[in-house]
């Protein structure tokens, strides 16, 4: 082997081995008492997102199939936060690095990929990213991660410490230690497929919920079973919708789909930092919008059990967006109503959508 790809490995591996695992917080519902509610909190990686896990695996996997070099420079398609954590390896072995996103990613976002030497190249239309970064790979002589369709593929889907594996651990010793549920976002579709994929391989009883936003394809995907579906423009969720169905999405281990209206999203992180004590990404408040509609229905059904999620990534980087009075009001969000639903199901067990 290369000695410097020998090298680059080791730094890898090195860096996880300094890194403990994310806590997985349990949040009580106490108008739900029979619904155990858990959020694995990903937003203590080093780069501060569960898209840390991804690229670790991106980088193995580009370095040990031979497409990453001494020199080579990095490529990536990203909304933000795979982009900053792959600009964090990059930097770890010296590599040059380009994030391709759209122009309404958060500044927040942008600063932490060039905080570790990556550079932005943003583009008007969400749909171009994935063309203007082959583009620029073949111009750079450098190579394009596309995490859009290796997602699935660079993770080890049946153990050896993936999220799935280390959720089942940690829950090994609560009241429901396999959950009922397990509920995430796609945004590459690889996190879902780990966990359709493990759940199956372990023979657990455990379902998997996929949380889609507003102007994504992948709810649509699903039920109707064709992938070319397409829209125009963003989620209004960063990190997670598509505006097409990408190769790691494998609707096949999905059991159940929900579409999330935004705003739905934008008053859960308001809600859970009343909760929690702290700010959470847009992602992670379509998570909790699913697992309470999920719980709502355990309880009409006289269900006991658990249910997780996933804490991605930390608010503080969405303080000019969703946790902006004026940025909610100017697109014509009104989460009242929504926050309104929330403590009242919360509380009192009582879920309903807003009219």
């Amino acid at each position: 082997m290369n000695s410097w790809i020998a090298q680059a490995i080791q730094k890898i591996e090195a860096d996880f081995n300094r890194s403990s695992d994310t806590h997985l917080i349990p949040l009580a519902l106490p108008g739900v008492p029979d619904i155990h509610l858990y959020l694995k909190d990903e937003s203590t990686h080093p780069t501060g997102s569960l898209k840390h896990r991804l690229a670790r695996s991106l980088f193995l996997y580009g370095l040990c199939n031979g497409w990453i070099h001494q020199q080579t420079t990095i490529i990536e398609a990203s909304s933000g936060s795979t982009a900053v954590s792959e600009a964090y390896f990059a930097r770890l072995l010296g590599l040059p690095f380009i994030a391709v996103m759209p122009n309404s990613t958060s500044a927040e976002k942008i600063r932490a990929i060039e905080f570790y030497g990556g550079r932005c190249h943003l583009v008007a239309d969400p749909a171009t990213i994935y063309d203007v970064s082959r583009q620029l790979a073949a111009e750079l002589g450098g190579h394009y991660m596309d995490q859009f369709t290796y997602a699935e593929r660079a993770t080890d889907w049946r153990g050896n410490n993936n999220i799935a594996d280390t959720i089942f651990r940690q829950m090994a010793l609560e009241p429901h230690p396999v959950p009922r549920w397990i509920v995430c976002g796609a945004g590459t579709g690889g996190t879902s497929a780990t966990f359709g994929r493990y759940v199956r391989y372990q023979r657990l009883a455990t379902q998997v919920c996929v949380v889609d936003p507003e102007n994504s394809v992948f709810y649509d995907s699903y039920h109707s079973g064709h992938t070319d579906h397409h829209c125009t423009g963003g989620s209004g969720v960063e990190g997670i919708g598509r505006p097409r169905v990408e190769p790691s999405f494998i609707a096949s281990v999905v059991d159940h789909m929900i579409r999330v209206p935004n705003v739905a999203s934008y008053a859960a992180v308001h809600f859970l930092e009343e909760v929690l004590g702290r700010k959470c990404g847009g992602s992670t408040g379509t998570n909790f919008y699913g697992a309470c509609l999920l719980a709502s229905d355990m309880q009409r059904k006289g269900e006991s059990g658990s249910i997780v999620t996933l804490l991605c990534d930390d608010g503080n980087r969405y303080l000019n967006s969703y946790f902006d009075p004026a940025w909610l009001a100017a697109n014509g969000q009104d989460i009242a109503p929504w926050l309104e639903s929330y403590r009242r199901f919360f509380h009192h067990g009582q879920w309903q959508v807003p009219a």
